[in-house]
């Protein structure tokens, strides 16, 4: 009995149109989006500063916020902003200490984590969504979630480019800035706090624990491919949102997790903007001759 052709060829290749055909790809496509756009713009001058482990630090934090506000009867990402708000407002006025403290600040996380872990104890039938929180699920957004994730978005992208005059001067010339009467401070408390609202969505996406894919990785990459301030952000928001669809789409077509995909795309256009280029060993041979 022969089966029919398009019935074969429907099945093995899988129309792209498919996958917008189901709203929870609709709701994945548009919160990731929203989600590397923000990453990827905020991970720029976060890796600027050189502050990535503040936001690996305030994905930690948001951790318990979230599992707190289970046991509040309140969605877990208004536990993780307020929580991630109040730790990135404490590290922008630690200043310049929050660099000599890394041994403290791990310790705090890792009590963090665990505090997170007895809340989920408490109500063990939220057990199963700690999965979620720890590596993400964006197959798993609403729509609602995803117009909550546009007006944190708005916030931050509006806030980053208000301060980010002053704190790319702050960041490239720390004491010159302050002698010109820039506030390091001020401007470190109002950066921190844009990366905890942006560290609070990246987690619906990744999950805490793979922040550094979205806010990180593709900052990194484009810093590596482009010095100008103005070409880095565009190239990282468009790294960052590159990964994130494409992580999306291959996971639709292998049910993979779409968190491993990001993360393993981020990865790999790290390392290969961090392979040697031609030209650049060329230059460096003719520099020895």
């Amino acid at each position: 009995m022969m089966v029919p052709v398009t019935i074969i060829t429907s099945t093995r290749t899988k129309p792209i149109r498919a996958m917008l055909e189901y709203d929870f790809m609709r709701s994945a496509f548009a919160a990731a989006a929203i989600v590397a756009l923000v990453s990827g713009a905020v991970g720029y001058f976060l890796v600027l500063r050189g502050q990535t482990f503040a936001g690996h630090a305030l994905a930690h934090v948001g951790f318990t916020g979230a599992t707190g506000a289970f046991l509040l009867g309140v969605a877990p990402l208004w536990g993780m902003v307020a929580t991630t708000m109040i730790a990135g407002i404490g590290m922008g006025l630690m200043g310049e200490r929050l660099a000599q403290r890394d041994v403290a600040i791990g310790i705090v996380l890792a009590l963090a984590l665990g505090i997170g872990l007895l809340f989920l104890h408490f109500f063990a039938t939220f057990a199963t969504q700690a999965t979620a929180l720890l590596f993400g699920n964006v197959l798993a957004v609403d729509t609602a979630t995803v117009w909550t994730l546009l007006g944190l978005g708005v916030v931050c992208l509006v806030a980053l480019a208000v301060i980010s005059r002053p704190l790319l001067f702050a960041s490239l010339q720390p004491e010159l800035a302050e002698a010109k009467g820039v506030s390091l401070r001020l401007y470190s408390v109002l950066f921190l706090a844009i990366v905890a609202l942006a560290t609070a969505e990246c987690a619906q996406i990744v999950g805490v624990l793979l922040v550094f894919t979205l806010m990180v990785g593709p900052a990194a990459s484009a810093q590596r491919l482009t010095s100008s301030v103005g070409k880095g952000l565009l190239l990282s928001a468009s790294l960052a949102l590159a990964e994130a669809w494409l992580g999306i789409t291959l996971a639709f077509y292998t049910d993979w997790p779409s968190s491993f995909w990001i993360t393993a795309l981020s990865a790999g256009v790290y390392l290969a903007t961090a392979l040697p280029r031609p030209s650049s060993t060329l230059r460096r041979q003719a520099a020895r001759r």
